[in-house]
């Protein structure tokens, strides 16, 4: 499903052209903001919910001798893993801790090794203003400039965003995507309860199995989960 089908499914299904809107300061939401709104709702409702791998990107990077931070990517969310990578090209996972454990662990700038903990450390700043970015704390103090090979979560592009109007999720599972879609946009509507209940219904059941491939079939294979099977129907042998 494309972003124009989407977009014309919404305000098929709903019967609503959805008309601008304007605001108590003189301002408009136009008809397309609205829709868009959403979607984008949609999306994030349904990345939260299912892991995708559409949801992962790995990067890599480098530690600063000296320097405990690191900077996290511009669209990080959440770790998978994250691991340094030393001279030998060995990889050296780090393990997650709380701030205050490398605090306490590692209290002098001079603790100085290949890092083996990492934190969330929050925004960073420059001079009195912060930024909305992450960063990662190290620990030990890294004792030279390592590559780091980040694995994260992050929402990818938005069907409302794309440049062809495509994204994996519309493509394999525009169900969901509707139905998420519907689901907001009767909110919004403060539409009759039982319709509502009817695309909430509808959007669990594709949520269903959406999950069942994002957090099921696509973290198991036939070698060492065997197949997947039902158990047979019981049989009548001719006895009543």
């Amino acid at each position: 499903m494309t972003y124009d089908e989407l977009y014309a499914s919404i305000q098929s299904y709903t019967e609503n052209q959805f008309p601008d809107t304007y605001l108590a300061d003189g301002s408009v939401v136009d008809t397309e903001t609205q829709i868009d709104t959403f979607i984008k709702q949609a999306e994030q409702r349904i990345y939260n919910t299912v892991q995708f791998p559409s949801l992962r990107k790995n990067v890599t990077g480098s530690t600063t001798d000296n320097n405990k931070y690191l900077s996290c990517p511009d669209d990080f969310l959440a770790v998978y893993s994250i691991a340094v990578i030393d001279a030998t090209g060995s990889y050296e996972y780090l393990l997650n801790k709380d701030v205050n454990f490398i605090r306490q662990a590692y209290p002098q700038p001079t603790d100085k090794a290949i890092p083996k903990y990492y934190a969330l450390f929050g925004p960073s700043t420059s001079g009195v203003v912060i930024t909305n970015e992450l960063t990662f704390l190290l620990g030990p103090t890294p004792d030279a400039a390592y590559v780091v090979e980040l694995h994260y979560y992050y929402y990818p592009q938005s069907i409302v965003d794309s440049p062809s109007g495509r994204t994996w999720l519309g493509d394999n599972f525009d169900s969901v995507l509707l139905y998420g879609s519907l689901v907001e946009a009767y909110t919004f509507m403060k539409g009759e309860q039982d319709m509502l209940a009817v695309y909430n219904t509808k959007y669990q059941e594709a949520l269903a199995m959406a999950s069942r491939l994002g957090n099921g079939m696509e973290r198991s294979d036939a070698y060492r989960s065997g197949q997947s099977r039902l158990a047979p129907l019981p049989q009548n042998n001719g006895v009543k």
